[in-house]
């Protein structure tokens, strides 16, 4: 098995080469919204996402046609969400991943239809026949589409709109974050698994158990960056979310609460891990990188 410092750039160049394939090429009409879609898709990215997905499709020996795709299409919903984040009616933002944004780069009208054509372009790869189980990809859509809808990642965001100048308690902040970042984390590592043999009710619940978790730590450690790292590190405007006046977990618990309360949330996502064993090394291995990253 390959090393995890070597593994993530692989998974990360493969999950490029896969996207620059399964997106229209520029040169197909029409093409400006074709060329908005691969700028906003390629070229950047941690690309957590399907990271979860290929080291949770190692639990169950999932092939890599499969997870492909199915990390290709968690990762278009993730980037669609990011386009219309960053609208002047949303959260108003010109820098994503180093570069102008979508509508800094287009214009309002092509971000929103990027956003709009992203989003079918990932349900459409879960139909690919690469599946080759109907009833498997019928649960698999179901479980993007929940989490991607008004129950998952974008009610996070209408709750997030709605909290601006407000003060959240701890439980209010964990269900918003469990569904605007949380639900997608949990969707691209359940999704992952479902590209392989079936897993037993108590381990897929373990799985569950872990993608919860990890997915509020990742938003945890996303607001202590958000107030120590600055904007050339991110690739994204630094302090945005103490100039908007949002709640976050730095600014309920303080910058050293919320390093310890991500502390607790990777000893919990790596407890739910323990049922397999040596198998979910990828997944450890993950975990920390999310919690240790620097952007």
């Amino acid at each position: 098995m390959a090393a995890f410092a070597d593994w993530m750039p692989a998974v990360q160049a493969h999950i490029e080469a896969a996207l620059g394939r399964f997106l229209p090429s520029s040169d197909a009409i029409p093409g400006r919204l074709h060329d908005a879609m691969r700028y906003v898709s390629l070229g950047g990215g941690k690309r957590v996402r399907p990271l979860l997905a290929f080291a949770a499709g190692e639990l169950t020996g999932a092939p890599l046609e499969r997870l492909e795709a199915a990390a290709c299409a968690v990762e278009l919903i993730h980037v669609y969400s990011l386009v219309h984040d960053d609208l002047p009616c949303m959260d108003d933002d010109v820098l994503r991943r180093g570069r102008p944004t979508c509508h800094i780069e287009f214009d309002e009208p092509i971000a929103l239809l990027v956003g709009d054509s992203l989003q079918t372009c990932a349900f459409e790869l879960l139909t690919h026949d690469v599946f080759g189980d109907p009833a498997r990809q019928i649960e698999m859509i179901r479980l993007l589409a929940h989490a991607s809808g008004s129950l998952g990642m974008a009610g996070g965001q209408a709750i997030d709109l709605g909290s601006v100048g407000k003060t959240l308690d701890q439980p209010e902040l964990e269900l918003m974050h469990a569904l605007k970042t949380g639900a997608l984390i949990r969707a691209a590592t359940l999704l992952g698994a479902l590209c392989g043999e079936a897993m037993s009710a108590d381990a897929r619940n373990a799985l569950d158990r872990y993608a919860r978790r990890a997915g509020l730590l990742f938003q945890v450690v996303d607001d202590i960056l958000d107030c120590t790292a600055n904007t050339a590190t991110l690739g994204k405007t630094a302090g945005k979310d103490a100039a908007a006046d949002k709640p976050t977990y730095v600014s309920l618990l303080g910058l050293s609460g919320a390093r310890h309360f991500a502390e607790e949330l990777r000893a919990e996502s790596l407890d739910a891990l323990r049922v397999f064993g040596a198998r979910a090394e990828r997944l450890i291995a993950l975990t920390d990188f999310i919690t240790h990253r620097k952007f």
